[in-house]
């Protein structure tokens, strides 16, 4: 059996689908904790917003130093140090803050060490489906990023289901079974083939994808797709339970659930009518509906239509990273850096819309739906950013003909 793992690609495409499930429990499982950690340590909401930058930083700080190490020690060594310490991260999550004498402290050192392992994961999965011998990447990526949301859904859906059971008290419990989960994918690596995915021509160096135009515009797209997914996903259980005066359990099924199932469902349907719909046709459409949801999430007087905002906002943005992801693939081959330096875009963008967020309702005390508000500057700017890229591939066929 495990002859037939080692030498199976397909086995490699399932590792990495467990991959982003793993990212997304580093991700999404501290924020449904937000309310209970700030009643439990006495941490305030800016204290929390530090907490999303801190990880959303590490990561960045990981997808930039990266390309220094990956190529050396390889894809393979690198996504099992992804697991170790998304693993690691998550039981120090549970233990740390009650063995210091400032819990918040400990909670910044448990996010940092997960979040290493976030970014590595971030750069590593996309290249490694990439160079895997399969056909129609565009698809294959998407599916591949849906289970990010499908990840973030079984967060939810299950640590819900343990809160209601057995009480959010002992949330630590939950953590060290999520952290089971990175345990045993990095067993499914150690088994199954990595292969590499080669960059070539003047983007195979950093310094030429510096000086190609299109990257910095795909930059942008990345930065934007990172906030307009984060801004409300990181708030999303924090603004149902305080914005909208709902429980617990009901904000987290309708709020950060809501949004991860239809972030997962834009991603699949994606993928099903990839190679009919062109992308940034597509994309342009997915960020108008962002923009009407952030705009109905931050003025709907009556907590339902916030809630179907919230819904609305994840099947937005579903296609939003993936897409990006798959158009600069496709125009430009720059390896491990180029995924890498997509990744800190990305990534950065994660740490900007959520902590614009949280700095905006503090200075509206601690108003979420102004928070979101503010946040609303990104899906403008990626409406901007596609705006463009239609237009250079329009010029880009006229001087084909």
């Amino acid at each position: 059996m495990f002859k037939a793992i080692r030498n199976n690609y397909q086995h490699t495409v399932y590792a990495c689908f467990i991959g982003y499930v793993v990212q997304a429990i580093v991700n999404n499982f501290a924020p449904l904790l937000f309310v209970t950690l700030g009643a439990q340590y006495g941490i305030s909401m800016n204290q929390i917003s530090v907490i999303i930058s801190v990880n959303f930083g590490v990561q960045l700080a990981v997808d930039l130093l990266s390309p220094l190490f990956i190529d050396r020690i390889g894809y393979k060594a690198s996504a099992v140090l992804a697991h170790l310490f998304s693993a690691a991260g998550l039981l120090l999550f549970a233990f740390l803050p009650g063995l210091l004498a400032d819990p918040f402290a400990g909670l910044l050192t448990a996010v940092m060490v997960y979040a290493i392992g976030g970014g590595l994961l971030e750069v590593l999965i996309s290249p490694i489906v990439e160079a895997c011998p399969t056909e129609r990447k565009e698809a294959a990526m998407s599916l591949l990023h849906s289970f990010y949301c499908w990840g973030h859904a079984g967060v939810v859906a299950l640590s819900t289901l343990f809160f209601a059971l057995a009480g959010v008290e002992h949330w630590q419990i939950m953590a060290c079974l999520w952290a089971l989960v990175p345990v045993l994918n990095l067993i499914y690596f150690c088994l199954v083939p990595v292969p590499f995915l080669e960059a070539s021509g003047e983007e195979s160096r950093g310094s030429g994808l510096l000086k190609n135009g299109l990257f910095w515009l795909m930059v942008l797209l990345m930065l934007c797709a990172g906030a307009c997914e984060q801004a409300v996903s990181q708030w999303a259980s924090t603004f149902a339970e305080k914005g909208l005066g709902v429980t617990k359990t009901v904000g987290d099924l309708t709020g950060p659930l809501s949004f991860a199932l239809l972030m997962g469902t834009g991603r699949v349907l994606y993928a099903k009518c990839s190679d009919r719909v062109e992308i940034t046709r597509y994309m342009t459409a997915s960020g108008i509906l962002c923009l009407i949801a952030y705009l109905l999430i931050s003025f709907s007087p009556v907590p339902a239509l916030g809630l179907i905002g919230c819904g609305l906002c994840g099947f937005s943005v579903g296609v939003l990273w993936p897409g990006t992801f798959s158009l600069a693939a496709k125009k430009i081959k720059g390896g491990t850096t180029m995924f890498a330096w997509f990744a800190l875009a990305g990534d950065l963008g994660c740490m900007s819309g959520p902590g614009l967020v949280g700095w905006a309702a503090g200075r509206a005390g601690d108003n979420l739906q102004t928070g979101i508000l503010a946040a609303v500057v990104f899906p403008v700017l990626l409406l901007i950013g596609l705006a463009i890229a239609r237009r250079t591939g329009k010029g880009e066929k006229m001087s084909q003909v």
